[in-house]
């Protein structure tokens, strides 16, 4: 299979017969993609397999966005991101489940998602708020774990330190696998760090 991909939410695709065509416009072979629209009916997986499967693209990974995230400004992604808001949580878990089980069907191997803003360590009131994400993070990562699936966290909206930081808690928690999703172009939009230095920090864990 081609390891070079696109991101298929990025084309916007109507349908997967129209994911299939805007690939291959690409003029690569390879789709990182989106489950969520399989897990809540909008898309029918035989007929998404059908598509890519005929055009010639392969499914390199699986990505998970969580009901809620408006990326319109840094202010709103910070505030709806990944597992940190309360309201939609308990809906979001049940999302993961049904994105985890359609992984599995597809024998997709890893899915990626965004945490949220990761508090770092020893900052005060938010130490509490750090705790409530890292056992989220870790009941999203058993829901594909249970089913052999792997995890990656996307990263950028927290420095490398920081995200050690996270990926040695929920190691120490029982969580697992779980690794990063390098997104150097997050990094320089968040102005989380200089992405070779992350990089260097990383590597044993992309």
């Amino acid at each position: 299979m081609h390891r070079l991909g696109v991101c298929s939410w990025s084309l916007r695709p109507t349908g997967p017969e129209d994911l299939a065509e805007k690939v291959r416009a690409t003029g690569l072979r390879a789709v990182q993609l989106a489950l969520g629209p399989i897990a809540t009916g909008a898309w029918d997986l035989e007929r998404t397999r059908r598509a890519l499967g005929g055009a010639g693209i392969g499914v390199l990974s699986g990505m998970l966005a969580f009901d809620g995230e408006d990326y319109g400004t840094l202010e709103t992604i910070a505030r709806t991101g990944g597992v940190r808001p309360d309201a939609p949580w308990n809906e979001n878990l049940r999302l993961a489940s049904a994105v985890a089980e359609v992984a599995q069907r597809a024998q997709i191997r890893m899915v990626t998602f965004h945490a949220g803003v990761l508090p770092h360590e020893g900052c005060g009131d938010t130490d509490a708020l750090r705790r409530v994400i890292l056992e989220r993070i870790a009941a999203v990562t058993d829901e594909f774990g249970s089913r052999g699936i792997a995890v990656a966290l996307e990263t950028g909206q927290e420095s490398a330190d920081t995200l050690l930081g996270v990926l040695r808690e929920l190691d120490a928690m029982g969580a697992g696998p779980v690794g990063v999703n390098f997104d150097p172009a997050n990094m320089i939009l968040y102005g989380t760090g200089e992405p070779i230095a992350a990089i260097e920090r990383l590597a044993r864990h992309v």
